[in-house]
């Protein structure tokens, strides 16, 4: 499934490499753009939405 988030205080490409990497943990075989110019992140995953969700507050975003 492909899930789209707004994630207000990504600020930059570490921001997105964090949010890249905290998924991935999740689910190593996700597709993920993390674009910090539109604080947007696209995710092609199986995982629920829920527990993504939950992996980039963790990594101390916010995840609109």
């Amino acid at each position: 499934m492909t899930l789209e988030f707004t994630v207000p205080n990504m600020a930059c490409s570490a921001c997105a490499e964090t949010i890249t990497k905290a998924v991935m943990a999740l689910d190593p075989a996700a597709k993920i753009a993390a674009d910090p110019q539109t604080k947007q992140v696209k995710i092609e995953t199986g995982v629920e939405a829920t527990a993504v969700k939950n992996a980039i507050t963790d990594a101390g975003y916010t995840v609109a």
